[in-house]
C-alpha cells in the first residue's frame, strides 16, 4: 500500500465520524459490539484496553457487559472519532485517549485484556500492532478482536464496490475490498500473531449476521460518505460524491429491493492468550 493510500484509508475526519456513528454503527457494528463485549465479560477482566475504538460502539457495549470492578481505557488514532464517541453518555467511567495502536503509550503488562473491533485491518503493520498488544498484556491476558470476512460474504459492501467500479471503470475506488475486507485469511492472521510473540494457538469463530437499513439510500450514504471511501470518491473526476452515492443507492435497490433492505454480513472473531 502506498503512503497516500494509507493516509486516505485511515483518515476519519470531516463529516465521516458523524455519519459513521449515525448510520454505520446501527447497520453494521452494534450487533458485533454486543458479541465481542459478551465474550470479554465471560473472561471477567479487571483492566481493559480498547484500540481503534472509533465512535465507541464496543466501548458502550463493554460498559454494559463488564463487571462493575472493570475499568476501560478506549483509544483511537483519530481524535475526531473519540470526540464523537465521548458525546454519547456511557454508564461507567471510561478513559478516552488518542493513541496509535502500533505505539501504545502504556507500560508493560498493564492490562488483562486488549479488545479491538474491526480495527486490525487498518493497521499498516499488523505484527507490530499485535506485538504492542502483547507487550501491554499481563501474562495470561487475552487479545480479543474481530475482522471482516472477504467482501463477497458481505452483501452491501460488495454491491457498493461493484457499483463504483462501473461508475469509475478506469480507476475504481477499492477501499472496501482493499482495507475493511482485505484481511480475512485466518492463516495469515495466525502467522502475524505468532510473529508478534503470541505462542498460544489463536481461536477463530466465524460469525454471520444480517445488516439492516431503512432504505437503499441510507446504505449508500453510510458507505460512500461515512467511511474513508468518501476520500477516494472525492479524489476522482467525472462524478461527484452525490452522483456516486446515487449510483450506489440504485445498485442496492436493484439487488435488495425498495423500502427496508437487509443483507448478509460476516466476520471472524479471534481470541489468543498471552
Amino acid at each position: 500500500m502506498n503512503p497516500n493510500t494509507l493516509r486516505t484509508d485511515t483518515q476519519f475526519a470531516g463529516r465521516i465520524p458523524e455519519l459513521y456513528d449515525q448510520l454505520l454503527v446501527p447497520m453494521l457494528f452494534e450487533t458485533y459490539a454486543t458479541d465481542i463485549a459478551k465474550r470479554a465479560a465471560a473472561l471477567d477482566p479487571s483492566h481493559v484496553l480498547e484500540t481503534a475504538a472509533g465512535t465507541g460502539a464496543v466501548t458502550r457495549a463493554l460498559a454494559r457487559e463488564l463487571a462493575a470492578h472493570a475499568d476501560i481505557v478506549a483509544t483511537d488514532l483519530n481524535q475526531a472519532m473519540l470526540d464523537r464517541a465521548s458525546m454519547t453518555p456511557i454508564g461507567k467511567p471510561v478513559m478516552w485517549r488518542q493513541a496509535n495502536a502500533l505505539q501504545l503509550p502504556f507500560g508493560d503488562a498493564r492490562f488483562d485484556m486488549v479488545v479491538c473491533q474491526f480495527g486490525a485491518m487498518f493497521f499498516p503493520d499488523k505484527t507490530a500492532a499485535y506485538a504492542e498488544a502483547h507487550r501491554v498484556l499481563r501474562p495470561g491476558g487475552t487479545l480479543l478482536f474481530n475482522v471482516w470476512d472477504r467482501i463477497e460474504e458481505n452483501a452491501f459492501a460488495d454491491t457498493i464496490t461493484e457499483a463504483l467500479g462501473a461508475l469509475f471503470p478506469d480507476d475504481p475506488p477499492l477501499f472496501m475490498k482493499r482495507t475493511p475486507h482485505g484481511y480475512f485469511d485466518c492463516e495469515a492472521i495466525a502467522r502475524d500473531l505468532a510473529g508478534a510473540g503470541f505462542d498460544a494457538t489463536p481461536q477463530f469463530d466465524t460469525v454471520t449476521r444480517v445488516s439492516r437499513a431503512p432504505s437503499a439510500q441510507t446504505v449508500a450514504i453510510a458507505y460512500c460518505q461515512g467511511t474513508p471511501l468518501r476520500n477516494e470518491i472525492e479524489a476522482r473526476p467525472h462524478a461527484s460524491l452525490d452522483e456516486a452515492t446515487s449510483a450506489c443507492a440504485a445498485a442496492i435497490a436493484a439487488r435488495f429491493g425498495s423500502g427496508e433492505v437487509e443483507g448478509k454480513i460476516q466476520a471472524h472473531v479471534v481470541v489468543v492468550k498471552r
